[in-house]
């Protein structure tokens, strides 16, 4: 059976720089990076998994903890994550909280018992000081927790003011929002910005608008098609509609096509997230644009960087970009 050392004398390098390729360690080229793997592959070797994470007391596994998988903007968020966390020689360990307290805290522990190198999380919307203590990088993806080592976020208010003036540039005179949980004074999760931001530039505009608040299970289920056709039939003067999601602009869309409502002609509709449902409704939606790959790609990178010792900002904004489509 081959050893590091026979990878070593194969490839033409040290045993320390072999080791550092396995460990993800210090700098490293491509060149070198691929050379080691090829090598190993000749020799058949296997590393000693067990070994490594004994001697790190941590081993090559990042958790990812997400609400739930079967949204797109998650999905999305998984594969990208999947993919960074795979150039940088880690594997990802997925687990669903599906937005529940108590299933988050035991993801958490289960993170512990398995010694992984950090953790992204993406769910929960809640504080709390039972994630202080770890022994691992916290870094949150979209949502607001202190306790977190890094934050990582797009510009949610950013991509509310280029939706909501979108719209008014467009012509619209009443505008509806549709979103998740209401924002209020004490702002839980950084996409609450973007309701915030609305409201803003509808105040700056004078322009005339209704915000319409959507219950939790609806997000859980993603089943929002007879409450947004509800609230359009409430609202017939509405002629702009800022969905929170792409998900809820392609409910917007089919409710708007149900009810005989001509889009981009008698109303128009801005989505978030740009994730594939976007571009394939039709008329496709204009929506924000949010930087999901770089956003993954600083997440694990942060959890790289403390692993090998560095320090990383405590919090990163990614700018957002407007995409426009048939439905403004």
């Amino acid at each position: 059976m081959a050893t590091l050392k026979d990878v070593a004398k194969a490839s033409g390098l040290t045993v320390g720089t072999v080791s550092r390729v396995l460990n993800n360690r210090g700098y490293i080229s491509d060149k070198t990076r691929e050379k080691v793997y090829r090598v190993m592959k000749e020799l058949n070797y296997q590393p000693n998994e067990m070994a490594r994470s004994l001697s790190k007391q941590k081993n090559n596994t990042i958790g990812v903890i997400l609400p739930q998988i079967e949204h797109p903007y998650f999905a999305k968020v998984l594969s990208r994550l999947e993919r960074e966390a795979a150039k940088q020689g880690y594997r990802i360990m997925l687990f669903v909280s599906r937005n529940k307290e108590k299933r988050e805290e035991q993801c958490i522990e289960m993170c512990k018992s398995g010694r992984v190198a950090g953790v992204v999380l993406c769910s929960g919307s809640f504080e709390t000081e039972k994630f202080r203590g770890l022994d691992f990088p916290l870094i949150t993806l979209e949502r607001s927790m202190d306790e977190g080592t890094s934050g990582v976020e797009c510009d949610n208010y950013q991509g509310g003011t280029l939706a909501t003036q979108h719209l008014i540039d467009k012509g619209c005179h009443k505008l509806m929002y549709i979103g998740g949980m209401s924002a209020g004074e004490d702002i839980h999760m950084p996409a609450d910005f973007r309701e915030v931001a609305f409201r803003d530039t509808c105040a700056k505009t004078k322009t005339e608008n209704v915000v319409i608040v959507t219950e939790k299970q609806m997000f859980d289920s993603m089943e929002y098609y007879e409450f947004i056709r509800e609230k359009l039939i409430e609202h017939p003067d509405v002629d702009g509609v800022f969905a929170s999601s792409d998900v809820i602009g392609a409910y917007v869309l089919q409710a708007c096509y149900d009810l005989n409502i001509e889009v981009p002609g008698r109303l128009k509709i801005v989505g978030f997230d740009d994730v594939n449902i976007a571009q394939f409704t039709s008329p496709g939606l204009t929506t924000i644009h949010q930087p999901v790959e770089q956003m993954a790609e600083q997440a694990i990178s942060a959890i790289v960087q403390i692993d090998a010792g560095k320090v990383v900002p405590t919090k990163t904004v990614f700018p957002v970009t407007l995409v426009e489509r048939g439905t403004t």
